[in-house]
């Protein structure tokens, strides 16, 4: 397999550690607030990810945090803790508020067929290993004190900016006028790795003893930790948002590597940005939308995924809801098309070989997903598939094994399930009536009209059947 790394710039062949078991760590939410269609475009690329990696027979141990802690409003240092600024906003316990969000973001996800990683770690319940990787950076002299805060000391890091390309003379961190600023900073790109309990944080709620004093940790420490934990020194593939590169991800090779001496990632994996109608995502201008907002619609969520592969990771997409309205009727022809085969195939039986034909589609389809992810060259071959004529057992087996890297769950799609609305049942009835009193131009009509919302109907020896078109 060809990934494209961030950290070379370029796309090389991807060779874990330990073949053929990979270590996948990926960035998860900070559970202040709904997990919105953003953040599922790169849960989603990940998935893809996953998957590709298991179907090309790689063994993948997946690690995601849950941020319910330490990150401030900002990449940075200064600013508010986000999740008691949302607390207050919910007029709710901030352990109240990380329990409902990780609840919305685990919903989210299962919305759209993502899998669950191996390992969902909370960064509340791992504060010992973060207290014992700072110690640990304070035997070799890279961490220093302020009355706020303990920092990491970037300038003791040589490679610091490798992985953005950004030197630390070049680097600026940018800051607020309305925020703290801890005069005790050596550098500005120097990063927390804990926050004393004190200041502007001496009613911080989530607290804890340390050496350093009572307080809670900085947000890029706690990647680290758990990735060690978890995954060991060097990890195969650390995925994340672009937005993370050159801050989050930087300092998170900072620590790692200086507590470790290793290699900390081998591969990284960056999503690129969503925008909604050309614009950034954000509440005050109304363009913040969520799982839910798609479901109040009568979209199929499964089409939020379908859209999203149309796209490649690395490219900025813009999301629209007529985008997404086209994403779900194709969904729904996709539906169709399963449900047809499936109707002709009674009962499925996998042959372990298949036609020549089918062998060059399935080739193809490697070709494109193994080669940096191309889920737009994926997707293209799956609908080359579904008007192929390879037989229909065939096809039917190879879009369900293509599926399981798309993950669109077109295995499930069911016949006697899709769900007919009642207004379309009803003119069906009308229609029987009319054909059954032999009225053909009253039955034609109501055929007509049934097709023009999306529908059609069909006679057989058992009665009519109705599907979407």
């Amino acid at each position: 397999m060809n990934l494209y790394n961030t950290a070379s710039r370029k796309i090389e062949e991807f060779k874990p550690l330990n073949t053929p078991e990979v270590g996948f760590y990926t960035c998860g939410p900070t559970v202040y607030d709904f997990t919105h269609i953003g953040h599922l475009r790169t849960f989603i690329n990940n998935d893809v990810l996953k998957r590709t990696l298991g179907y090309l027979g790689y063994k993948v141990r997946h690690i995601m945090n849950i941020t319910d802690v330490g990150h401030l409003t900002g990449d940075s240092d200064e600013g508010e803790d986000k999740m008691e600024k949302g607390a207050i906003k919910k007029a709710t316990t901030v352990w109240e508020l990380a329990k409902n969000y990780t609840d919305y973001f685990l919903y989210s996800i299962d919305s759209i067929n993502i899998k669950r990683p191996d390992v969902l770690s909370n960064a509340t319940d791992h504060i010992p290993e973060f207290i014992e990787m700072i110690k640990t950076l304070e035997k070799k002299g890279f961490i220093y004190q302020t009355n706020e805060a303990v920092y990491f000391d970037v300038k003791k890091f040589p490679d610091y900016g490798k992985l953005s390309g950004q030197k630390l003379e070049d680097k600026k961190i940018a800051v607020r006028e309305n925020v703290n600023i801890d005069a005790g900073k050596k550098n500005p790109a120097d990063f927390a790795l804990w926050f004393k309990a004190v200041g502007r944080f001496k009613d911080h709620i989530m607290r804890w003893e340390s050496p350093w004093g009572v307080g809670f940790p900085g947000w890029h420490i706690e990647c680290s930790a758990m990735c060690v934990k978890y995954l060991g020194d060097t990890v195969d593939i650390h995925a994340g948002g672009v937005d993370h590169i050159a801050v989050h991800h930087e300092n998170e090779i900072a620590q790692s590597e200086t507590t470790t001496g290793k290699q900390f990632v081998r591969h990284w994996f960056h999503s690129e940005f969503l925008l909604v109608d050309g614009k950034k995502m954000s509440k005050s201008l109304e363009n913040f939308y969520t799982i839910d907002d798609i479901k109040k619609r009568n979209i199929n969520p499964l089409a939020l995924r379908l859209l999203f592969l149309q796209t490649h990771y690395r490219q900025i997409m813009n999301f629209t809801w007529e985008s997404l309205i086209s994403a779900n009727n194709a969904y729904a022809k996709l539906e169709k098309i399963i449900c047809d085969l499936k109707q002709k195939n009674d009962s499925l039986v996998v042959k372990k070989e298949c036609g020549q034909e089918a062998k060059a589609y399935r080739q193809k389809f490697i070709d494109a997903i193994s080669n940096d992810v191309q889920t737009p060259k994926a997707l293209a071959v799956l609908w080359e598939i579904t008007k192929s004529n390879i037989p229909n057992e065939e096809k039917l087996n190879l879009i369900l094994e293509i599926d399981k890297v798309l993950g669109l769950n077109l295995k499930n799609v069911n016949p006697a399930v899709i769900e007919i609305p009642e207004e379309i049942k009803k003119l069906a009835e009308e229609r029987e009536t009319a054909r059954i009193s032999k009225n053909f131009s009253k039955s034609d009509e109501l055929r007509k009209e049934i097709e023009k919302k999306g529908y059609e109907i069909k006679d057989t020896d058992k009665g009519y059947k109705i599907s979407k078109k």
